[in-house]
């Protein structure tokens, strides 16, 4: 017994000081530069590597294909490329060795089962340079040239988007590995460093298979701009990178990670979309190696024998993919406008389903809360300080010894007492489950995952053992979809006992995190399921993590329940399952500041229900950042406050009076208007629209809001601008669209400048308006938590626009179950203002019930008061209204219309 507890005392101690020295500020030196990863190096300069042309003898088009056989000058190796045109401007351009010596990895579990139709071709024009191609359906064309090879995509008879513009197109083909010349025998071709083997901070990469990387520069014409490809600590609008190293995607743990550097985090997401006033466009590259981006602008066109094509000096904007290996599968979305680039992305890799209720509401976190008193205690101190919260957290040390799916019997001896004292006030609860698994033959979970088969294993063929908090782990192997099956059945309440309904998921340390590995992650050449290396499926591991959570969720509850599942390591399609948040952030006004374009940057590639953790996970904020933390992130999709172990307590009612009024109104006005945050979420689901998007997402022409980063739209009606400074007395906020009416959420104020103002600011809010021509649904009846005020009422706020006009939708069902994709389980209203009459209607087929009724109407900006207000219902009932109008704010009030949601109705002005 006492051997058992020493090892484990050890293996603690071990963890804790392996990741000692990233507690002060993140080591650079644990992290690779472009310079200290070969494949960078000689992708970054494919230029000179030879050019790649097309053999117009292999050319056929057949339906929505056309396919051709590339060769590289250099090498002269065959390629198979395939141009696929898809339904709503979408394009899907491949190529593969033509005969590998090993097979190569195709990126799975990410795209849809169901993706977009094919759309046919039809060839225009041929000649010895090259073939001009169309799809008539969708009123695009393609002009591909022989040599050197180039696609260029055209909507109608402009270019937008060239493939190879910069001649970066690298493929490196699988290859025999040079045998050293024995005596009398002629010596091997010399090979660059680091094409069999390469080392860095003192591990060795094996490549048995060789170097195998492939690239592709896509460049954006007319534009200056371009997003995406997170997740980074930078700038939203993509810096160019010509002076620095790329853009890295290789999902790493770091914590107390920089600002304004392009290194890699938590989540990879290779997606950019390019906008300009015109035309919106994208690009998605389906490679799950570690990849760098780099971005490039440019006033002197294309390159080579597409330079007879646009004007000369007409601006672009180059971005260059390159991944360590796999295949060149890459999509281009024709838009034409933000909203299309994202439906034309969803429909490829998924929308967020729409989360439950409650996890849109306040969660309240930390590394760790105590035990199960401590959670009793915050739980009621937030009744105590009428601070509505809707879900308890615990971590890590909840759990027995880091073995998860168990509970520490000290700490937490009655789990479901707890649960249930969280549960009767409209509350639940989410235990943290990490990938790593404690090495120990008693903990079921590591003796089955070993009986099984299903670790990752060494490229001898043994489990991979590693290092991370519970000391010596393994890792599942979770591309085999045994393991995924396996950890779904683990969520089972008679496999998580003292679990219940109301207990949800959070998947931290999934990159994976392995503290004594490179990179602090996985060795890349470890084998997964089918002999695949790690190094082909990395960013993706968190991805297939998630997936199997999923899952276990949907056991449990047979179905019948929505999952809530949070995921710190994420990639394309990773919103299908789970939110995200930023990571280990620092309680430092930067930081605050950063979780605006890095939630923006997620929102663009997809994944939209994002967030960060209030007041930094590192550190003690003050009370003023602490303030402006939650005034901020009131406003964004996912709202928690969580803080690192070793960081001083920080519950709202630990800071003074003043500081815990200005919280408790923060977390109060998210409250409000959760009505409008689960209407833009299922909005979200049906058309990939995400609900916090940038200014530019809904005034696409408007060129100055392209380079805003601090400020953010919630729907089409709420301009958000955060206070990131610290003693700020002004912020300069961004007013976009022409002869658009902004109204102050508190004080109505109408503001109808175009473009920057500066806007005097206080402690008690931030600047938020409602944009003219909109109606935000709400509930004004706050309580402890959102559960309590399903049925409460709902109070429409109509902000009119310059023609006096408005309109609005509110969606409602039981918020938990699967029921509303039923066409009568959910509430689908559209709410229209035509300057005489406010009219409510369904937009679903009607037979949903709902508690909830129509207790308020305020009419911002009426400038003139009505004689009277009438309720009319589609029976020809009428009813006058009580109505109060304010002259000096020009704010109408009509009271207690009383109409159940779920009716048909019509309030109609007489003047």
């Amino acid at each position: 017994m006492m051997k058992a507890r020493l090892g484990g005392l050890l293996s603690v101690l071990w963890a804790i000081l392996l990741s000692l020295p990233l507690m002060n500020g993140v080591d650079r030196s644990k992290f690779r530069t472009c310079a200290q990863s070969a494949f960078c190096g000689r992708g970054r300069n494919a230029a000179q590597l030879g050019a790649f042309a097309l053999d117009p003898e292999t050319l056929k088009a057949s339906d929505s294909r056309i396919q051709a056989v590339l060769w590289h000058t250099g090498s002269q190796i065959r390629f198979r490329f395939e141009l696929q045109a898809l339904m709503d401007g979408t394009f899907r351009v491949g190529l593969r060795e033509a005969f590998p010596l090993v097979p190569r990895f195709e990126v799975p579990n990410v795209l849809l089962d169901e993706t977009p139709e094919g759309v046919a071709w039809t060839l225009e024009e041929q000649s010895p340079e090259g073939f001009t191609a169309s799809t008539a359906s969708t009123g695009h064309r393609v002009k591909i040239s022989h040599a050197p090879f180039r696609v260029a995509f055209f909507a109608g008879e402009k270019l937008r988007v060239t493939l190879n513009a910069r001649d970066l197109l690298h493929f490196e083909a699988t290859r025999e590995k040079p045998v050293q010349a024995g005596e009398g025998q002629e010596a091997a071709p010399a090979q660059e460093p680091g094409m069999w083997e390469e080392s860095f901070g003192g591990n060795t990469d094996s490549k048995p298979h060789g170097a195998q990387a492939v690239g592709l520069d896509f460049t954006f014409h007319g534009s200056e701009d371009v997003y995406g490809v997170p997740e980074h600590a930078d700038k939203f609008n993509l810096p160019d990178t010509g002076s620095t190293d790329p853009i890295r995607l290789y999902n790493l743990d770091v914590f107390e990670y920089e600002l304004d550097n392009p290194m890699a985090l938590y989540a990879a997401v290779p997606m950019v979309m390019s906008q300009t006033a015109e035309i919106t466009t994208g690009a998605f590259w389906l490679n799950a190696a570690e990849t760098w981006v780099d971005v490039s602008r440019s006033g002197s066109g294309v390159l080579g024998s597409l330079s007879n094509l646009v004007t000369q000096g007409e601006k672009s904007v180059n971005v260059h993919f390159l991944s360590e290996s796999g295949v060149l599968d890459a999509f281009i979305f024709m838009g034409p406008r933000p909203h299309d680039v994202s439906r034309q992305y969803g429909q490829l890799t998924g929308n967020t389903p729409l989360p439950p209720a409650f996890s849109l509401a306040y969660h309240q976190c930390r590394w760790n809360y105590n035990d199960q008193e401590d959670v009793r205690m915050v739980s009621d101190k937030f009744d105590e300080h009428d601070i509505p919260m809707d879900i308890m957290w615990l971590d890590i040390e909840h759990t027995d010894a880091k073995k998860y799916f168990t509970w520490d019997g000290r700490k937490f001896p009655n789990s479901l007492e707890m649960i249930q004292n969280l549960t009767a006030v409209g509350r639940k609860l989410v235990t943290i489950v990490d990938p790593h698994i404690k090495k120990d033959n008693n903990y079921w979970v590591h003796k089955e995952l070993t009986d099984l088969g299903l670790y990752v294993k060494t490229k001898e063929g043994n489990d991979y053992e590693g290092w991370c908090w519970p000391g010596a782990s393994y890792y599942p192997d979770f591309l085999n979809p045994a393991a995924r099956e396996y950890f779904a059945q683990q969520y089972v309440y008679d496999k998580y006992q003292g679990t219940t309904k109301d207990v949800f998921t959070w998947n931290d340390m999934n990159e994976p995190s392995v503290f004594n590995g490179p990179e602090v992650t996985m060795p890349k050449d470890l084998i997964h399921h089918g002999n695949v290396e790690h190094r082909d499926l990395h960013n993706m591991y968190g991805h297939l993590y998630v997936m199997g959570t999923f899952d276990g969720h949907i056991l449990r509850s047979e179905g019948q329940q929505r999952p809530f599942i949070l995921t710190r390591s994420a990639f394309a399609g990773s919103q299908r399952y789970a939110a995200i948040w930023t990571g280990d952030n620092t309680a430092e006004w930067g930081h605050l500041a950063a979780s605006v374009p890095m939630c923006l940057s997620l929102s663009i590639a997809g994944i939209s229900f994002c967030g960060a953790d209030v007041g930094g996970f590192f550190g003690n904020p003050d009370g003023e950042l602490f303030v402006r933390w939650y005034q901020a992130a009131s406003f964004q999709p996912f709202f928690r406050s969580h803080a690192h172990i070793d960081t001083k307590r920080r519950e709202p009612w630990l800071y003074n009076e003043s500081e815990l009024k200005l919280i408790r109104n923060a977390i109060r006005t998210r409250y409000s208007y959760l009505p409008l945050w689960y209407t833009l979420f299922y909005e979200n689901e049906m058309t990939s629209i995400p609900p916090m998007r940038p200014v530019w997402y809904d005034f696409p022409t408007d060129t100055d809001a392209f380079t805003v980063e601090d400020e953010f739209m919630v729907g089409t009606a709420l301009l958000v601008h955060p206070v990131a400074k610290s003693g700020a007395s002004h912020v300069n906020v961004h007013f976009p669209g022409r002869e658009q009416y902004w109204y102050d959420i508190l004080t109505h104020e109408r503001i109808d400048h175009e473009g920057s103002m500066n806007i005097p600011v206080k402690m008690d809010h931030i600047p938020v308006y409602q944009r003219g021509g909109s109606i935000i649904p709400k509930k004004e009846r706050i309580r402890r938590s959102s559960a309590l005020m399903h049925d409460d009422p709902i109070t429409l706020v109509v902000a009119v626009d310059k023609d006096n006009t408005a309109n609005g939708t509110l969606y409602i069902d039981d918020g938990i179950s699967y029921d509303y994709r039923a066409a009568k389980k959910s509430l689908y209203m559209q709410f229209v203002f035509d300057g005489q009459r406010l009219s409510g209607h369904q937009l679903h087929t009607p037979g949903y019930q709902t508690g909830s009724w129509l207790e308020r109407v305020v009419f911002v900006g009426m400038e003139k008061e009505p004689k009277s207000a009438k309720l009319m219902s589609p029976t020809g009932k009428e009813e006058v209204l009580g109505t109060q109008y304010e002259a000096r704010k020009n704010l109408l009030t009509v009271r207690k219309p009383g109409v159940n949601m779920a009716e048909d109705w019509e309030i109609v002005f007489q003047y």
